[in-house]
């Protein structure tokens, strides 16, 4: 048997909130986690108190499948299999995502990624490819393969867990604090009583972080 890949064209969705004063302003881009859409992650930045001074953007997974036996339709950003190629789709989308909000609306320039769960994982390589300004990462590690060069590219960072996530240990979150810190990006590590999920005390430390760039 032999095995190739071939490119494929689709198309993704998004979605996105203008404050309702005059732009620009600077650009929030979100990324939900597995078996969610682009809606539970809009939410999750609405809930910052930031995010009325942010043009914000939620960018759903490229894969879409029904959750359950029920009609909602979730998404997740890649699984294991050809890996490589799925970063590289994603990392494409993201960036034709970033340009098309900023060519339709008032964007400054600075730019902040923020991921949850799965989404963790995204946020951090488009921050690295777009040398964005800041991540806001909950529940999910710092990619693998990103060198500390890489995420030297990042100027601030938020990463955060819950006591009671199973998912991601605070071991984990320790070894990532530490090889952020190393890269030289500001850190903010935050370990508040909570499971997999991300909560109003979240919402305000999230709301803190983006309160540098006013």
């Amino acid at each position: 048997m032999i095995e190739r890949a071939i490119a494929a064209t689709t198309h993704g969705r998004y979605l996105v909130e203008a404050p309702s004063t005059g732009g620009p302003w600077p650009l929030l881009v979100g990324f939900h986690g597995y078996g969610e859409a682009a809606e539970a992650q809009l939410e999750r930045l609405r809930s910052t108190a930031e995010s009325d001074r942010w043009l914000v953007v939620a960018v759903q997974g490229l894969h879409r499948f029904y959750r359950g036996r029920t009609r909602d339709v979730v998404a997740n950003w890649m699984t294991k299999q050809d890996r490589e190629l799925a970063i590289a789709d994603n990392l494409a989308y993201v960036a034709g995502v970033a340009d098309a909000v900023s060519r339709d609306w008032k964007a400054d320039g600075r730019v902040v990624f923020a991921g949850f769960s799965q989404g963790v994982a995204m946020a951090f390589r488009a921050a690295v490819a777009a040398k964005a300004d800041g991540v806001i990462a909950l529940g999910g590690d710092v990619p693998p393969e990103l060198e500390q060069a890489a995420l030297g590219r990042i100027s601030a960072v938020l990463i955060a867990r819950g006591t009671r996530d199973e998912w991601y240990g605070h071991e984990t979150h320790e070894s990532d604090v530490r090889r952020l810190r190393a890269a030289g990006a500001e850190v903010g590590a935050v370990e508040f009583d909570a499971a997999h999920d991300w909560t109003d005390e979240f919402s305000r430390t999230a709301g803190d972080f983006l309160r540098r760039w006013r």
